[in-house]
């Protein structure tokens, strides 16, 4: 909730209306049948896991299994079911960072200790350097990465996938943004480099504008990981509902003509923002995502910025080392909303 008067642009929740696809099918739904799906007696099967590898194959070439989908409520349910069942209390997880912020509460709460990969300005992009991973038991990849919106090359990919062969790690790769990347850039899903080593996780929530759904897909490549679940009792975890299969289904078999349209439109967003904002927001343009994460030159921005420019925008102090002097914003709106956001900031940066 934020004050009247207040623009809300910090959540990854886009202000934009869902693909018609996706409502046509949820309106179906709700007139029809709305007792036991016969998928939910066997959740590595069914529409949601044959949607997901339809995908997966049409647009990066990649050939999952379905037979090794299983169904979560979110990506950070997901990832806090795979630390429990292949982590201990002490284990560490490495992760990108600034990351997003409740994965690294999601680390500090189960005791999993955080070895950071720094993200660093590299002109008009970020690089990385890997640290010692010896200490680690699992990679967090996000790619592509919030909140900066940097998509890691195959040359990126395969240096970090080596580290993980070298340390014998668990990759958990967050690939929910996988959608929205921006030309000429290309995702590369990291199941094609290091397919036993990895738990592929997505859904269809944040390139759809479908957050309210709770519906999320893990590919589980990693052999170990497969039978540590296997091994729980059968509905600890819960699976989908008949709604949020219904509606992922719909987006990624029918919805991409809306996506086209909305990645136009936010395409011409994140330039607009380059174009518009002053040199007191230090902007790199992102290669994916619908965030704009900006540099503001000291702590406490956030604060200063709703109160001044009237605009709630996400503190970087939340992401971790590196967030400290940034701000996110979600650009995923109207024209005339950005424009009055922009408005406001440039008004308050003086």
């Amino acid at each position: 909730m934020v004050e009247p008067g207040v623009i809300p642009a910090w959540v990854a929740d886009m202000d934009l209306p869902t693909a018609p696809e996706v409502t046509d099918a949820l309106r179906r739904r709700a007139g029809g049948d709305l007792g036991y799906p016969a998928w939910l007696l066997d959740p590595n099967s069914g529409p949601l896991a044959e949607a997901f590898a339809e995908r997966m194959s049409g647009k990066y070439g990649w050939q999952p299994d379905p037979g090794l989908v299983r169904s979560f409520n979110d990506l950070n349910q997901a990832l806090q079911v795979l630390l429990q069942v292949w982590t201990r209390p002490g284990d560490g997880v490495a992760v990108h960072v600034p990351a997003y912020h409740p994965f690294l509460t999601t680390l500090s709460t189960m005791d999993r200790p955080l070895h950071p990969i720094q993200l660093e300005p590299d002109g008009d992009t970020w690089r990385f350097e890997v640290p010692d991973l010896s200490a680690c038991r699992a990679l967090l990849l996000v790619n592509p990465h919030n909140p900066t919106g940097r998509v890691f090359t195959r040359a990126e990919l395969t240096e970090l996938a080596e580290h993980a062969e070298r340390h014998d790690l668990l990759v958990i790769a967050d690939e929910i943004h996988s959608d929205l990347v921006y030309e000429p850039h290309r995702h590369i899903p990291f199941a094609t480099i290091l397919p036993e080593r990895t738990v592929t996780l997505t859904s269809a929530t944040k390139a759809f504008n479908l957050g309210g759904i709770r519906c999320s897909v893990a590919h589980l490549g990693h052999p170990g990981v497969r039978k540590a679940l296997e091994d729980q009792p059968p509905f600890v975890y819960g699976s989908a509902n008949v709604f949020g299969v219904e509606a992922t289904v719909a987006a990624w078999r029918h919805g991409d003509a809306w996506l086209a349209e909305t990645l136009t439109l936010l395409d011409r967003h994140r330039r607009t923002i380059a174009a518009r904002l002053p040199g007191a927001f230090r902007y790199r343009v992102p290669e994916a995502t619908y965030l704009a994460w900006l540099g503001v030159g000291r702590a406490g921005m956030a604060e200063v910025l709703e109160r001044e420019a009237r605009v709630r925008l996400s503190d970087g102090a939340a992401f971790g080392p590196g967030g400290e002097h940034y701000v996110r914003l979600n650009f995923a709106t109207t024209e005339a909303i950005l424009t009055e956001i922009l408005d406001r900031l440039i008004g308050a940066s003086g």
